[in-house]
């Protein structure tokens, strides 16, 4: 049924009316819909531009669709966030994943996904495109949302955390958190090219955010010897936990907790109503981290590399 396909990025004058031409009857369950974003292009106060949004049509009706997010400054796409296709149209969608633009795949779940059949069955209907795509599953992770109805988590007092405006001080602690990391995408970057790599791409990670950067804090004992990081941010969507690192040697002693506490407590007091995080699901000491500092989870995201 691909024959006759045509697939294409869509302009401005047509995006929106084209691409929500399409309703699938699983569509409220899984993806971008989840996150109260309907579409719309940058030029309408929207998330989305024309040039990265890509459907397939067969005889002039939209059977696939795809939208690729990045912030406004952004020149190059960050992620896909919206993937869906016609009930049996799932050769097209393996198409139109094959000849747009390639960045990360990541699916926003509701929590407790695998639990409902028909959210569950959404997901693989997915995932499953975006396999035979040549994507490969690479990590779940859990999406937090702290308002100030959960409480701010105590401080227990162990740290001092400090500014660090020498971006190779900074950078070389991130280096060190690097070794024996948690994080996938931290893992799959020091695979890559070592904790340099992994360090530099977090470092530009959080350059990304529109933050200050006098935000940034370096982490000591009281008698001065460094535990780790913590990085109070700000992305497109709000406040956020940008980061939370600690040194190999300090790990096992519930230091996760402090920090993110520590970062709660700065965000709370720039006036943050809210704060996002998110930590993958194989990260038990991060996630028990963040059930300690009462963050609830809202969202699972399953990302493809």
């Amino acid at each position: 049924m691909t024959a006759d396909l045509v697939i294409r990025a869509l302009d401005e004058s047509e995006a929106r009316t084209l691409f929500t031409s399409l309703t699938t009857p699983d569509g409220h369950l899984v993806g971008a819909p989840l996150l109260g974003r309907a579409y719309a292009t940058l030029a309408e106060g929207g998330a989305y531009r024309p040039e990265w949004t890509w459907v397939a049509l067969r005889d002039g009706r939209v059977v696939a669709r795809a939208a690729l997010w990045a912030a406004p400054q952004d020149e190059k796409p960050v992620v896909l966030d919206w993937f869906d296709f016609a009930p049996g149209e799932h050769d097209a969608a393996v198409r139109l994943l094959r000849e747009m633009p390639r960045v990360e795949f990541e699916l926003v779940l509701p929590p407790g996904w695998r639990e409902d059949p028909a959210v569950r069955a959404a997901t693989e209907s997915r995932t499953r495109a975006a396999e035979a795509a040549g994507y490969r599953p690479l990590v779940e992770r859990y999406r937090y949302l702290w308002t100030p109805r959960d409480g701010l988590p105590e401080l227990p007092g162990r740290v001092v955390c400090r500014p660090e405006p020498d971006d190779e001080v900074f950078l070389d602690v991130l280096r060190r958190v690097q070794h024996g990391s948690l994080d996938a995408h931290a893992r799959a970057a020091t695979e890559q090219g070592g904790p340099e790599q992994a360090a530099r791409e977090d470092m530009e990670h959080l350059r990304w955010m529109p933050s200050p950067r006098e935000w940034w804090r370096l982490a000591y004992t009281r008698e001065g010897e460094l535990i780790g990081l913590h990085v109070p941010a700000r992305v497109p969507s709000g406040p956020a936990v940008g980061l939370i690192g600690v040194v190999p040697e300090r790990r096992g002693n519930g230091y996760a907790y402090e920090l993110l506490a520590e970062c709660t407590h700065q965000l709370a007091a720039e006036g943050a109503t809210s704060i996002a995080a998110a930590t993958d699901l194989g990260n038990e000491p991060m996630a028990a981290a963040f059930a300690k500092a009462g963050y609830p989870v809202v969202q699972h995201r399953y990302c493809m590399a």
